[in-house]
């Protein structure tokens, strides 16, 4: 029983959190897309810890001309705060919002800062359209783009990206981890640590509640929905998956909060 509820669970973090290349190097990019940088490199605040990490990384490797970090306050907002501030004692964080937070934590640990802070957004959906507001009104074109997120939302992220931006626009995705379920002892856990990961049944609370917001239906937030995303096909091994993990975890399916929700 255990073991296929872990396989379950692996198959919605699989699906979801997309990574389109191995690594964050100019060797991958030209590899997988021709271009040794891209225009932009984005952070959302929704990430766990560890997207510090990678984000700091990514500037190390020239991965970018622009780093941006994108995030208000939402239903992730004060978990980050608080582990953080725990992490580390000298870096304040209360009324801080998610890229405030990251951006504390890059000039800490790595003396590291981004070209850009958005601040006001609540929501995965207002997340890509501030961000975009912030490009067009600091002048910054794009035609290549790299977003990460924690895993349990990125290909959310990417599919909100692109129902805003041409199709001419490469969207290159880097969940922030990737990491696997496995039973131990009779108990769910992860197959390695990683920094700031959800408590696994936050992590499966958060991976529940992806499969009906991707849904392309009348409850969804594709266009035959809400419309906050573009059209997402979900396989039915996915579907199978999700609905099987609803017998164990219904109650675990993260609703939308509306404190978050907003007109843009």
């Amino acid at each position: 029983m255990l073991e296929n509820i872990a396989n379950n669970i692996n198959i919605l973090g699989d699906f979801c959190g997309k990574r389109d290349i191995t690594e964050l190097t100019s060797e991958q990019l030209l590899k997988n897309y021709g271009i040794p940088q891209v225009d932009v490199m984005v952070l959302f605040g929704g990430s766990i810890m560890c997207g510090g990490d990678v984000l700091a990384q990514a500037m190390k490797n020239h991965i970018a001309k622009k780093y941006v970090i994108v995030g208000g306050a939402g239903h992730t907002t004060e978990t980050l705060r608080l582990k953080m501030h725990k992490e580390f004692p000298d870096i304040e964080t209360v009324g801080l919002s998610e890229a405030e937070v990251f951006a504390k934590y890059l000039k800490h640990q790595y003396g590291l800062a981004p070209d850009f802070l958005e601040c006001k957004s609540t929501n995965c959906g207002n997340n890509i359209t501030y961000l975009l507001d912030l490009l067009k009104d600091n002048g910054i074109s794009f035609s290549s783009i790299i977003i990460s997120q924690d895993a349990t939302m990125q290909y959310r992220m990417e599919a909100g990206l692109r129902k805003c931006v041409s199709n001419n626009i490469k969207i290159i995705n880097y969940a922030v981890y990737a990491v696997k379920v496995v039973v131990d002892n009779s108990t769910l856990t992860y197959d390695k640590e990683i920094w700031g990961m959800w408590e696994i049944d936050r992590y499966i609370s958060l991976l529940m509640g992806e499969i009906p917001r991707l849904s392309d239906d009348e409850n969804g937030y594709g266009p035959k929905g809400k419309g906050f995303i573009a059209h997402v096909d979900i396989p039915s091994e996915v579907r199978n998956a999700f609905d099987e993990l609803c017998n164990e975890y219904s109650g675990l399916v993260r609703e939308a909060n509306p404190l978050y929700a907003s007109s843009k």
